[in-house]
């Protein structure tokens, strides 16, 4: 039986962007080939874009965003609650490692006129590499670095050996680094993984979870059907493990 080529999707292309002052809002507009309004807060810096159809006035969009400020501060204090909670546990992990072991969640919202929104599956500095918590800041030092490239290596052979006969397939390269908004990606062309480095400061739970979701695009390229069917085997629990991760904040 001959199996149907994976359907990328077309990304809307990006015909101009500007910068609307709301209310003291600054808001990113980028007018894009699509139909309906997008409105989301990034995780990394969040700031607030809004995605719109190349012929909407500024006006309709003033008018939108308007409409969705409580929306926008819900997501402004839950990503500033998340970025507490994933520095604060960053720094609990690297104050207790021995040397030895150890998303963006991105909030979309609606759009008007009855579209449906966009859902996406993400300062200081102290001695031991955690920011501080107060300003919201975290930057990675060589040490923090350290132990976790050595948390993520010490588990990846045994990782591999567990999966590798389960999933079927082998990646050929795996790269560990600092990312700003995911927390990993492949190139099914090539087979290659890159994991996030924050997930050697995590529950190794996430970091089974990442591996196992990044080895299965070996199989399926994108999100769909034949990917869901591949993470049901190999992880039942798999939309719960995401949505844990996705509490967390890339940093």
């Amino acid at each position: 039986m001959a199996r149907m080529p994976y359907r990328h999707r077309t990304k809307p292309r990006v015909l101009s962007e500007k910068i609307l002052a709301v209310d003291g809002l600054s808001i990113h507009v980028a007018r894009k080939t699509i139909r309906n309004l997008y409105l989301r807060v990034r995780p990394s810096d969040e700031s607030i874009e809004v995605s719109a159809p190349a012929r909407m006035s500024d006006a309709r969009i003033v008018d939108f965003v308007r409409e969705r400020r409580e929306w926008i501060e819900h997501q402004e204090r839950r990503l500033a609650a998340a970025k507490r909670s994933s520095i604060a546990q960053i720094g609990m992990a690297v104050d207790g490692a021995s040397g030895d072991g150890l998303g963006s969640g991105i909030g979309t919202v609606p759009g008007g006129d009855g579209d449906s929104g966009d859902t996406n599956d993400g300062g200081g500095n102290n001695d031991n590499g955690s920011g501080n918590a107060d300003d919201g800041a975290f930057v990675w030092t060589d040490e923090c670095k350290r132990r976790a490239a050595h948390a993520i290596n010490s588990r990846m052979p045994g990782l591999l050996a567990q999966w590798e006969p389960v999933i079927g397939r082998s990646p050929s390269h795996i790269t560990l680094r600092v990312m700003s908004s995911r927390w990993g990606s492949c190139t099914p062309r090539t087979g290659r993984i890159r994991i996030n480095l924050q997930l050697g400061l995590m529950d190794e739970r996430f970091l089974n979870y990442v591996l196992v979701h990044e080895m299965t695009h070996l199989w399926a390229g994108g999100h769909g059907p034949e990917f869901q069917r591949h993470m049901d085997r190999y992880l039942p629990d798999w939309r719960q493990l995401r949505r844990e991760l996705n509490r967390q904040l890339v940093l």
